[in-house]
């Protein structure tokens, strides 16, 4: 049975790939400017309203320990891999997960719908459970995700006694942009949830740190240099931070790295963390 950590970062992955999908179809943002004001036109054709460009949240992903506000957009199929070393309370070795999906709908206009399936014991198949997102922009800017991880998990295998259940809103701050057009430089997330984002491990309870943390959990994302963020989030029992970045400025790989459990609220060390996600964007 794996840590804490280790199943927490693993279960946000889903979530950093369904984000990644976004920017496929940001860099179109002209387009969708375009398409919006005919689409205005064709409503009220007498009215006539100049606004400006709407900003999306950074091209690179805004966080890896918590689940954003932002899901995906149109139909995609998306992979990762995620990580954490060393394991929390375990020997000096790495945990691994893989998690895979699809999502699909467009968030402007109705709700994109996420599912996908984690494989959270790489080194012997097994342990899987699933995911379940639904994500609506609500207004310019502004974004927001409900959602289910780790539901149907093997009791004897997993370490999550049930599903965790969250709500989590995303800002992408208007007037500061990106060194890339159509972006935002500054975000942030809060999002309030149960099970990862409130009950504490086993093994933290038998080393006096407690049985619930927060539930509250909020992050804060920065581009530091082009394609590439600076976060530091709390993850509803301990703080984290960590550098996500698109490598391949026209592909939409993704890869984040951080450190997770910089407190002692949970855990006995610290740990580094890992993740790397692809969309394929079938439909913008």
């Amino acid at each position: 049975m794996t840590a804490k950590a280790a199943r927490y970062m693993v279960i946000v992955t889903i979530a950093i790939c369904a984000l990644c999908v976004r920017p496929a179809r940001a860099q179109n943002s002209f387009e969708d400017a375009i398409k919006q004001k005919f689409d205005s036109l064709a409503r009220q054709p007498n009215t006539i309203t100049i606004t400006g460009m709407a900003l999306g949240p950074n091209d690179a992903a805004t966080g890896m320990m918590i689940p954003p506000g932002w899901g995906g957009s149109g139909t995609s199929l998306f992979g990762g891999l995620g990580g954490t070393y060393p394991e929390e309370y375990r020997n000096n070795k790495p945990d691994l997960i893989a998690s895979g999906g699809f999502c699909i709908g467009d968030p402007r206009k109705y709700v994109n719908f996420a599912a996908g399936l984690n494989m959270t014991d790489v080194h012997r198949f097994r342990d899987f459970s699933e995911n379940f997102i639904v994500s609506r922009e609500i207004s310019t800017g502004n974004s927001l995700s409900v959602g289910v991880l780790q539901a149907f998990a093997t009791a004897k295998q997993s370490d999550a006694p049930s599903a965790t259940f969250y709500v989590a809103y995303s800002h992408a701050v208007q007037w500061l942009p990106s060194q890339t057009p159509g972006y935002s430089a500054l975000s942030y997330t809060i999002g309030i949830g149960n099970g990862r984002f409130l009950n504490k491990s086993p093994d933290d309870i038998a080393t006096g740190k407690g049985k619930h943390g927060t539930g509250v959990f909020g992050g804060l994302s920065y581009e530091i240099i082009k394609h590439t963020n600076l976060s530091a989030e709390w993850d509803g029992q301990n703080l984290g931070v960590s550098v996500t970045t698109r490598p391949f400025v026209k592909t939409p790989f993704s890869i984040g790295l951080g450190a997770a459990n910089l407190t002692r609220y949970t855990g006995n060390r610290t740990s580094m963390v890992f993740s790397l996600g692809y969309p394929l964007a079938l439909t913008k």
